[in-house]
């Protein structure tokens, strides 16, 4: 029964009708090779679905009992509403998992088809050449690619035109640049070079245009998101102490299931519909948890995150107010969680991109020097003394081992103890394959390198380009998230608790709210907008890496709870 596959079946087994199968949904579950089918997922999402629904009206039954009835129906509609949603998001999560998956997949395409470039510079056999593409990279479209090869032994066909064919869908220019390599590949010589250009310049325009027109079909859904579901409510919460002081009639289940239900429901639904939308996302480094300078931070991220949550408690308790214990201990006890997981991570990341900043360089140099007859490991013992940074640091370790070693090129850089051990860069592996190929060709190399050198430098211009756009429609969604949002909480709460103080509604029939439950229902929309915007907009930006994503939202959750404390003080110094 420790199988969840097994779970699911025992699960799907006690639903009494029989479920109808989903081909996407199916689709979706062996992309991401999980091992079970979309009728017994079903079957199982609406066996629990149901029993959460029937618990959900038993504990509002209990709640209304305990405290109010209109408390007892917020709980029960909720839980129902979560209830009757849970089998439409098991069929819809996985779909947009393998979309992801597929998306960040994409982000490869580009390098794949400069690998295969490269190789048919050297040998024009665009067998060899798909071959090389598949075997020198790793992900979902190295994979896909090396079975599509695998398939075409044998035969006339080298595997390129299937593999464009299942991957054109969500990237067009795929086929494009496919067709320019295989036409390269039966040009004359003095021809091929340009065919080749024409088939990386394809992959790397399809990526900018793919990602330019995202961008232009976001804008207006993102500022939609933004109006509606944050700026128009902050500005309702605002309003709250004015209404309730002219007669308005708004009860706190009403805010409770508004803000802490509804509109997260609502924000969720709507960030998923956008990052589904997205069309390429360059693969993160996967940082795993075996990773020597990751130790093992799930227990230190707890500690630290208690410890904090338990001093922030204490100090909002003193400097705030009682009611602010629970949004101070949840809101930087879980940033802090996050902040210490990730932190070891993060930094790993960093010293990733910092080494990829200079591998078009790192090329450009070697290739050179191959290209006028000096041998690749002189060349990379010449490059590592120009190029600057970490990418020349990576360069002379590599050289220092092969020399006292004896190795050979590609081994150089990886092994045990190589640089490559603890980083865990896709670009920098390719990097290290390339030159490990140039070893082996010799002098007809060289050019190649130069030639891939300018694919990488023009990638990453693509990249930046790209991520400098997305920026500019994301950026309020982050300052929102973060500063904006808690400020306007707070001092709202500030505001509800100065008119309470002064009696204003007594005379229009309308008590105030109290403050101490306004102050935790609020508190909870501010914390749940300050993730779920640095979620949606670090997504968007960069895709879903996790290490990022992960330290982006403890450090959005930690300043947002300070921001809505200090606005609740401040506000309340001034009214």
């Amino acid at each position: 029964m420790s199988d969840p596959s097994s779970l699911l079946r025992t699960l799907a087994a006690a639903w009494p009708w029989s479920t109808t199968a989903d081909p996407a949904l199916d689709g979706a579950l062996a992309y991401l090779g999980l091992p079970t089918d979309a009728a017994t997922v079903d079957g199982a999402a609406r066996v629990v679905g149901t029993l959460l629904g029937a618990a959900a009206v038993a504990l509002g039954a209990a709640v209304s009992v305990a405290t109010t009835p209109r408390w007892g129906a917020v709980v029960a509609t909720a839980g129902a509403a979560l209830g009757a949603g849970l089998p439409l998001a098991a069929n819809r999560l996985p779909r947009l998992a393998a979309r992801l998956a597929r998306t960040r997949a994409l982000g490869s395409a580009a390098a794949l088809v400069g690998r295969a470039a490269m190789c048919l510079r050297i040998d024009p056999t665009v067998e060899r050449a798909a071959a090389f593409a598949a075997r020198t990279g790793n992900g979902a479209l190295a994979r896909s690619l090396d079975e599509h090869v695998g398939r075409a032994e044998g035969t006339p066909r080298s595997g390129f035109e299937r593999f464009a064919d299942e991957w054109s869908e969500g990237f067009p220019a795929l086929s494009r640049a496919a067709s320019r390599l295989e036409a390269a590949a039966a040009a004359p010589a003095d021809e091929r070079d340009r065919h080749l250009d024409r088939a990386v310049a394809a992959a790397l325009e399809g990526a900018r245009d793919e990602l330019a027109a995202f961008t232009s079909e976001i804008r207006g859904p993102v500022t939609g998101l933004y109006a509606f579901g944050v700026l128009l409510p902050l500005a309702l919460v605002g309003v709250l102490p004015a209404a309730r002081a002219t007669g308005v009639r708004v009860s706190l289940p009403l805010v409770v299931g508004l803000y802490d239900v509804a509109l997260p429901v609502v924000v969720v639904g709507a960030g998923t519909w956008l990052l589904a939308r997205r069309p390429v996302a360059f693969p993160p480094p996967r940082i795993g948890a075996d990773h020597p300078d990751t130790p093992n931070r799930r227990l230190g991220g707890v500690a630290a995150g208690v410890g904090a949550g338990a001093v922030g408690a204490v100090v909002a308790a003193r400097a705030v107010a009682p009611w602010a214990t629970p949004v101070a201990a949840l809101g930087l006890g879980t940033g802090t969680a996050l902040v210490v997981h990730f932190r070891s991570a993060k930094r790993v990341r960093e010293r990733v991109r910092a080494t990829e900043e200079g591998l078009h360089d790192a090329l450009y140099l070697v290739g050179r020097r191959v290209a006028a007859g000096e041998a690749v490991e002189v060349a990379i013992a010449e490059a590592a003394g120009r190029v600057d940074g970490a990418t020349g640091d990576l360069l002379d370790e590599a050289a220092g081992r092969q020399r006292r070693l004896g190795l050979p090129v590609r081994e150089a850089f990886r092994g045990e103890a190589g640089p490559l051990s603890t980083l865990p860069s896709r670009r920098v592996e390719g990097m290290a394959t390339l030159l490990g190929l140039a070893a082996t060709e010799g002098r007809p190399a060289g050019d190649a390198l130069v030639a891939t050198a300018e694919h990488v430098e023009e990638l990453r211009r693509v990249e930046r380009e790209a991520r400098r756009e997305l920026s500019r429609v994301t950026d309020t969604l982050t300052n929102t998230a973060a500063v904006f949002g808690p400020l306007v909480g707070g001092a709202t709460v500030a505001l509800s608790d100065r008119v309470a103080g002064t009696g204003a509604s007594a005379g229009f029939g309308a008590g105030p709210l109290p403050t101490a439950a306004l102050g935790v229902a609020v508190g909870a929309y501010v914390l749940w907008l300050a993730a779920a915007l640095t979620v949606l907009s670090t997504g968007l930006t960069r895709g879903l890496d996790r290490t990022l994503v992960g330290y982006r939202v403890g450090a959005a959750l930690c300043l947002a709870t300070v921001a809505y404390c200090s606005a609740y003080v401040g506000a309340g110094l001034f009214l």
